[in-house]
């Protein structure tokens, strides 16, 4: 087995009598940002997934300046009743 001496100091690994710098960073927030299944906001539009049921589409209501997922608008009542 080889032996390996590592020695640290700030932003540098020495691992053998090489060195590194060595820069860490954490990794921002990713995907859609915003409270789960709650009102709040999201891109500056307001919004309310508290109805939200099976096969829920979102949709923009304007006088409320929301988007929504609710019982209202889903897959099944655009498809059995919907006007195309």
């Amino acid at each position: 087995m080889t032996s390996v001496n590592i020695t640290t100091t700030k932003n540098t690994v020495t691992v053998n009598g090489e060195t590194r710098v060595v820069t860490v960073q954490t990794q921002g927030p990713q995907g859609i940002q915003g409270p789960q299944g709650s009102a709040g906001a999201l891109g500056g539009v307001n919004t309310d997934f508290t109805g939200k049921v099976d096969d829920s589409i979102l949709y923009y209501h304007a006088s409320s300046d929301t988007l929504k997922l609710d019982n209202t608008t889903t897959k099944l009542k655009l498809v059995d009743g919907g006007n195309f």
